[in-house]
């Protein structure tokens, strides 16, 4: 992957890819202690950048963070994109610098780490015809303090990537300790029921995602019933659609799940239609989120 890693700049400062580095008592480091943002930059415009910021001053409120300067990250992010034909932007906030022990000293400075990887075309039949999707093994721990927000450590998600290696397969969906259904590995997920749009309520562990929270508004705004409920595997078995969203997939459809053929629906298809006009209307806009 370091082969695509294009830029870097930390604090605001360009790092030669092969020489960049951060202290060794950064407790990002130590402790997972950070956040991140993974942003699509598509004709040198990061998609839906006020959003992600949104999130990530959500994090910094949670973890106790200093504020952001939307203003210096935003520009820094459309500093890394412009020029780009396609590019995925990952930003990184770290507590800093500390030394040893859990209890902060007060002397922490934030870190942020701005990355620029490039990005090759979305290959078309994943979004029309879907992908495989299987079932995670591993259990998310419940942890309401960190739900929600996109913190550093992903260490369950990193366990659960660990449980197949075929290529064919896009994502594998993962459940609470509690057995209530929660995201894949690396997005959100959606089931159509009876016409109804369902997602699993993002208050116990998993991320809030940026896609599905721009999925669920599209949907009501255009009379569509939207809901975020607690699901089981149950409702996925049930569930007469099933696609994935993210902040660099959008919308994708799950065509098979376990081994069981599943055909992309009419509610999936107008809403990636849907999606597409918005992101195109934001786009003319200079990347200003609608």
């Amino acid at each position: 992957m370091i082969a695509d890693l294009e830029l870097v700049r930390i604090d605001g400062k360009p790092a030669a890819v092969a020489d960049a580095c951060v202290p060794v008592l950064e407790r990002g480091l130590h402790y997972g202690e950070g956040l991140f943002e993974t942003l699509a930059c598509v004709g040198g415009q990061p998609r839906l950048l006020e959003r992600h910021l949104r999130r990530l001053q959500l994090g910094c409120e949670r973890l106790g963070f200093d504020p952001i300067d939307a203003a210096t990250l935003a520009r820094e992010v459309r500093e890394l994109a412009a020029g780009t034909s396609r590019a995925v932007i990952k930003l990184l906030l770290t507590r800093g610098a500390a030394a040893r022990g859990y209890a902060l000293t007060g002397r922490e400075r934030t870190r942020r780490i701005s990355l620029r990887y490039a990005w090759k075309a979305e290959d078309p039949a994943r979004m029309e015809q879907g992908v495989r999707v299987r079932l995670a093994t591993l259990r998310l721990g419940e942890n309401p303090a960190l739900a929600g927000i996109k913190h550093c450590n992903r260490l369950e998600q990193v366990l659960a990537r660990r449980e197949w290696s075929d290529p064919a397969i896009a994502d594998a969906l993962m459940f609470s300790r509690s057995g209530a259904l929660v995201s894949g590995t690396m997005s959100n997920v959606f089931l159509v029921r009876e016409s109804k749009l369902l997602t699993p309520l993002i208050d116990q562990c998993g991320v809030a995602g940026i896609m599905r929270a721009l999925v669920l508004e599209i949907a009501t705004a255009n009379g569509i019933s939207a809901e975020e409920c607690r699901l089981e595997a149950a409702d996925v078995a049930a569930a007469g659609e099933l696609f994935l969203t993210s902040a660099l997939m959008g919308i994708c459809p799950v065509c098979e799940l376990e081994g069981v053929r599943r055909a992309p629906g009419p509610l999936t298809r107008a809403l990636q239609q849907k999606l597409a006009t918005r992101l195109a209307a934001e786009a003319s806009r200079g990347g200003a989120d609608g």
